[in-house]
């Protein structure tokens, strides 16, 4: 570029005259300016003939101020024409003064405290690029020209302990300093909570902790460090751009990354976004790792110092939690090479921790102006970064703080115009720096309302401190693409701008799922199965209908008439609709809606209750009856004489009741519904990021489990006392209820069934296929056994014998049935029996008496004659003969024995 200097004479611009004329905005840029009294300027790529001839200079156009001999330029070096026609910095004056010697400069220290070793070693870099600022400063006499910036620093290694120690020292030994310079975050948050006792303004380059934005516990702290909280903002827009809604975190527990994590938490659920697991450790991350592994988490935000982090992607590794279906956000501020380092505390190699880091995305504020424009120092950030790294005495890469270190120089700017505007620079009145002290507030407050309102452009960018004292900056973001960071976009939080380079790569073609795609299945019932169970319930219905027309047709028949058929055709009905139960336990979201599901539910159970209650209700009725007539004692024998119907339908009708009532309290109170079994999820076969969540219906209520104990403890009860019964009437013969021996076999394979059924299928609820087979088999064998053994045997009797008259024919017909003459035979027998009791009791009495009169005769004789001596030969002494006095009965015969 040629560089043309031009001296303008003397009586161009008058003595005093402030400082540069203000050029008239035009669109074609910006109008020529007069150099300085006692200077000149550079007009980039111009001549001296061209400079003459044009009277504009375009958009973004750059001139240098110089001055001649002895003299040097005070106010901006550098001055560039904006888009809207004027130059940059036209508030401040740029003027040629002579040059003040340094020994009549008046000496401002800074305490400043650099992590040269410790968990951020960032005082390697930026201790260097401080000196080259307080060189810069001090070298210009536009800015404070009568003060003099001096460093007095210490090694604080990050370590708040060692950082008490020098406090303590830049406190109370002499000279006094003007501001405080910590660099991390731990020793910044001790010196900042210290300062405001001493009235201390506290500046530091490389503290990013968000706990250090409270002004009520840090009143006097600055940083051009943005806040770590910086991040958060870009990672929540990231997030929003690939459509993620879930997140998982994993954090190294210090107050840096709590803090920020909490930030994330509140931005992320504003957002609409979810924070699903959250994990910290304190020096093993293998737990947390593997934690995240069970949960599948898929988009993961780490937030952990370097060394840490090498553990972490070693545990990554191992767990296999990285590759496409994965995306790790870091912190940007790690060393390039950080996943190469040697570390002893890992068992990875350097391919293994390659892999596992392998298309990360970081996010880091920009430190360096990516625009390579000059700044308040006539450097541009190139320019600064290739003389920081001839300071230097190792490679960039392996200098801790290297990336930090123009925040460390634009922080020695910030301060020195704040100090400027604060003692009067730039012709404005101020205060005596040098009349400060730990006791003067008043030159606090000016020095803190000057630092405030800082607004100037950097190495590292535009520099502006917003109301917590942090630094605004835009966030850099970049990929980890072949084992090297590739830069992807910027983001500027101010303003909600994503700037997006397109050159993201994705290992799997695109971004991943947040989460794994989740295909709900419902477990649907084998049709096979439900077909082949409608068949028999179906043919079980229709052999329930003939055996009901059957038993109807021979209701005049008195064989038929003996078993009580009324009894039998409510049998046979609740068959029916314990059968047809089948059908509504069949069914599934498979053949009905989901508005259905109520009513299929309430089917099944009005259905089967009901016809348990029939069915089952009529033959427990015939046995009970059976057992309570002919286990009645002596007294109560005439009741088996008779019995009235009405009451064997009472009963029924009683049991029916109950259930009829229990089944609506139920119903109106808490009614069945629809409900969802969720199951554990399944992969597939397939290599595909999905998941298949299995779900099954279920027929429920709130109190489901109450209503349950209640019904089934009922019947339980029932079916036991049923079993009892039949097998205590299984020897007694009545020809009032001649069937009831079938009963009694009929209500032993129900009760049985019914008793393994029930607990199963409770147990089996979960697998569709079982329970239902177990439930509707149990349903179809119990109809079919009651119909078989109920019915079966009267038609074979009828066909067969032909049976078929009615009870006026039958006692007509001369062969009577067998059945017939037993039950006539015993009744004869039974009156036959009673007729000789009578008789045995009659003569019984007449016995009783005869012995009374005797033993009467027999003390009248001895008091008339006195004993007879007994016989010598030993026998009884002799008498007259004595009156009966023992009855026999033989036969039908009575006989008196006399002795």
């Amino acid at each position: 570029m040629l560089l043309l200097l031009l001296l303008a004479p003397l009586f161009l611009r008058p003595p005093g005259a402030g400082g540069a004329q203000t050029p008239n905005a035009t669109s074609e840029g910006c109008q020529i300016i007069h150099p300085p009294w006692e200077g000149g300027i550079r007009y980039r790529g111009l001549t001296r003939d061209q400079v003459k001839a044009i009277n504009f200079l375009p958009v973004d156009y750059e001139i240098e101020y110089v001055c001649r001999g002895e003299r040097e330029v005070v106010g901006p070096k550098v001055r560039k024409c904006l888009a809207n026609g004027s130059w940059t910095d036209m508030d401040t004056p740029s003027r040629c003064v002579n040059r003040t010697p340094h020994s009549e400069r008046r000496a401002v220290y800074i305490g400043a405290l650099f992590p040269m070793s410790g968990g951020w070693p960032g005082g390697q870099a930026c201790q260097p690029a401080v000196e080259m600022a307080l060189e810069d400063v001090n070298s210009r006499r536009d800015i404070l020209p009568d003060y003099e910036l001096k460093l007095i620093h210490h090694d604080s290694k990050c370590d708040p302990g060692q950082a008490t120690k020098y406090l303590y020292e830049l406190l109370y030994n002499d000279p006094i300093k003007i501001i405080l310079m910590p660099g991390c975050s731990s020793v910044s948050t001790l010196v900042a909570e210290a300062a405001r006792m001493w009235n201390l303004i506290v500046l530091s380059y490389g503290s990013s902790s968000p706990a250090l934005s409270n002004r009520q516990r840090f009143p006097t702290f600055f940083r051009t460090h943005p806040s770590a909280t910086l991040h958060n903002p870009t990672r929540v827009k990231l997030f929003e751009k690939w459509g993620w809604k879930k997140i998982a975190t994993i954090q190294q527990t210090t107050e840096v990354f709590t803090s920020t994590l909490d930030d994330l938490e509140e931005r992320v659920k504003e957002a609409g976004i979810e924070i699903t697991f959250r994990q910290s450790f304190f020096s093993d991350p293998a737990v947390p790792v593997k934690n995240l592994k069970r949960q599948d988490a898929r988009i993961i935000v780490g937030l952990f110092y370097e060394t840490e982090a090498r553990k972490v992607f070693c545990e990554v590794y191992k767990e296999r939690l990285f590759g496409k279906k994965y995306v790790w956000f870091l912190i940007g501020w790690y060393a390039d090479n950080w996943f190469k380092i040697y570390d002893p505390s890992i068992n990875c190699t350097v391919d293994e921790m390659t892999e596992a880091v392998e298309g990360h995305i970081t996010t880091e504020i920009v430190m360096l102006n990516p625009a390579n424009t000059r700044s308040i120092s006539n450097m541009t950030s190139q320019e600064f970064v290739e003389k920081l790294t001839k300071r230097l005495k190792r490679h960039p890469e392996e200098t801790g703080g290297f990336q930090e270190a123009p925040l460390a120089y634009d922080a020695i700017w910030a301060l020195a115009l704040a100090l400027n505007k604060t003692s009067g620079g730039g012709g404005h009145s101020g205060v005596r720096l040098e009349d400060f002290n730990y006791n003067n507030q008043t030159i606090t407050d000016q020095i803190y309302r000057a630092m405030n309102s800082s607004s100037f452009e950097g190495v590292s960018g535009h520099v502006v401190f917003d109301a917590s004292g942090s630094r605004m900056a835009w966030t850099l973001i970049e990929q980890l693409q072949g084992g090297s960071y590739k830069k992807i976009g910027y983001y500027d939080s101010t303003k909600d701008d994503l700037s997006w380079s397109k050159t993201d790569k994705w290992i799997g073609g695109s971004p991943p799922a947040d989460q794994t795609l989740v295909i709900k299945t419902f477990r649907f019932l084998s049709q096979k199965l439900f077909i082949s169970v409608s068949v028999l319930s179906s043919l079980g219905i229709v052999l329930a209908v003939v055996c009901l027309s059957f038993n109807i047709y021979n209701s005049h028949v008195r064989y038929i008439q003996n078993s009580q058929p009324n009894l039998n055709n409510l049998t046979a009905v609740g068959c029916s609709l314990a059968l047809a139960a089948v059908f509504p336990l069949g069914l599934d979201g498979y053949h009905i809606g989901r508005n259905q599901f109520p009513f299929v539910c309430q089917a099944r159970l009005w259905l089967l209750g009901l016809g348990f209650s029939l069915g089952y209700g009529s033959m427990f009725t015939k046995i009970w009856w059976v057992h309570t007539v002919f286990t009645k004692k002596e007294e109560k024998k005439e009741w088996r004489k008779t019995l009235e119907p009405w009451k064997l339908y009472a009963t029924v009708g009683l049991l029916v009741g109950m259930d009829v009532l229990t089944l609506a309290i139920w119903q109106i109170v808490d009614p069945l519904h629809r409900t969802i079994e969720t199951f554990a999820k399944e992969e597939p076969k397939e290599d595909i990021d999905v998941s298949i969540l299995p779900q099954l219906e279920h027929c429920s209520s709130r109190k489901m489990n109450t209503w349950l104990g209640i019904f089934y403890g009922y019947k339980g009860l029932l079916l036991l006392l049923g079993i009892f019964l039949a097998y205590e009437t299984k020897s007694v013969s009545t020809e009032k209820i001649n069937d009831h021996r079938a009963v009694g076999m009929a209500i032993y394979n129900v009760a049985v069934l019914c008793l393994i059924t029930a607990p199963v299928t409770m147990i089996l609820s979960s697998q569709q296929d079982a329970a239902f087979a177990f439930a509707s088999l149990a349903i179809v064998f119990s109809s079919y056994i009651t119909l078989v053994v109920l019915f079966v045997p009267k038609m074979r009797r009828l066909i067969t014998r032909g049976e078929w008259q009615s009870e006026a024919q039958d006692t007509m017909k001369t062969g009577s049935s067998t059945n017939n003459n037993e039950e006539e035979k015993s009744r004869l027998l039974e009156k036959e029996n009673r007729e000789l009791e009578k008789i045995i009791a009659e003569k019984e009495e007449r016995v009783s008496e005869l012995r009374h009169q005797l033993q009467s005769r027999q003390q009248l004789r001895s008091r008339r004659h006195p004993p007879t001596p007994p016989d010598p030969s030993g026998g009884l002494p002799r008498g007259p003969a004595e009156p009966p006095d023992r009855l026999s009965c033989d036969g039908s015969r009575v006989h008196l024995l006399y002795k």
